[in-house]
């Protein structure tokens, strides 16, 4: 990876799709096709700032983008679905690398149980404390799961709208390979991310993070980031990361050579594909239209009835 202090000094290795020219666009908050369906208000009122209700058309078009990935992930791209805890242990964030250092970013239960910040905890742990055959390795999940974050130290950051919540939604890729197949599987991991958003049309361009821009774990990281018209700049929906056997040092997940000798250490790797509501924006921003209404992808009609845009009353037309 290079060198560096921040994002700043990403490079960026990929590019894909030409933005549409779109008159004075909007952000996905403003467009009047959402305006009806997207309520920061009540949400406020229920459970307080960095939360959002959707309803109608909106929440639809939401579940359709999870559903639609989750079919992508195991359908053609190989992945076992797994429907996890949303709650964990101790043993688990730490095995995961999720602690001590993200504790504050966290939600923790009186019980002493941790709200996962993302399904590549409880993902990941399934394979903590086994012994492998080389020969079922990798093993490949993918989980569409509520995550939870206090955004500590995030104040004053991306706080209209959706972008950044206490509380969202994520469809997540994890696999446990042999140590000599990792890159090779980070690529194809940041392959089946990047598919999703051509195949919803939306331009986007991929990073690899410098440095100083990686995560506590992470031995590379691939950053994919969307084309969001109302902020007229590319803002992140994936990352797609190797942490070597950092991890499975920490959680003792091991696999048996073939050839005999003594268990060795797998190598686990993450990536979204896609956060959802990130990309629920990404759609609604790259589809609006200037009647106040929303084309949607030609990827999502088969999960919306066939219907084929949100119209500029908020109904799917």
């Amino acid at each position: 990876m290079p060198d560096g202090a921040d994002e700043d000094d990403n490079v960026e290795i990929n590019r894909w799709g030409t933005p549409r020219e779109i008159d004075n666009p909007l952000e996905h908050f403003d467009i009047p096709a959402v305006k009806g369906g997207m309520d920061f208000e009540t949400a406020a009122k229920i459970s307080g700032s960095r939360f959002v209700l959707l309803s109608g058309a909106v929440a639809r078009v939401n579940r359709a983008l999870a559903q639609f990935m989750l079919d992508v992930h195991t359908m053609d791209n190989g992945l076992t679905e797994v429907n996890t805890p949303v709650m964990v242990r101790d043993d688990a964030m730490y095995g995961t690398d999720k602690l001590p250092k993200f504790g504050e970013d966290s939600y923790r239960t009186e019980e002493g149980m941790w709200l996962i910040p993302t399904s590549e905890v409880p993902l990941t742990y399934i394979a903590a404390g086994d012994v492998m055959d080389e020969g079922d390795l990798p093993r490949r999940y993918t989980a569409h799961s509520l995550c939870f974050r206090s955004e500590a130290g995030s104040a004053g950051r991306d706080t209209a709208g959706m972008l950044r919540q206490h509380q969202f939604e994520k469809v997540e890729m994890v696999s446990v390979t042999h140590p000599d197949e990792s890159d090779t599987e980070q690529k194809r991991m940041l392959r089946c991310a990047e598919d999703i958003l051509e195949r919803l049309e939306i331009p986007y361009r991929t990073v690899v993070l410098c440095t100083g821009d990686m995560g506590f774990g992470a031995r590379r990281t691939y950053d994919i980031e969307a084309w969001l018209p109302g902020q007229g700049t590319y803002r992140e929906i994936s990352s797609v990361s190797t942490t070597g056997d950092f991890q499975a040092r920490r959680m003792n997940a091991r696999f048996k050579p073939k050839d005999g000798g003594k268990p060795q250490f797998v190598h686990t790797l993450n990536g979204s594909g896609l956060a959802v509501g990130r990309c629920l924006i990404a759609v609604l921003e790259n589809g609006q239209q200037p009647d106040g209404s929303v084309a949607l992808p030609t990827a999502l009609h088969p999960y919306l009835g066939g219907k084929t845009a949100i119209a500029a009353d908020g109904s799917l037309v």
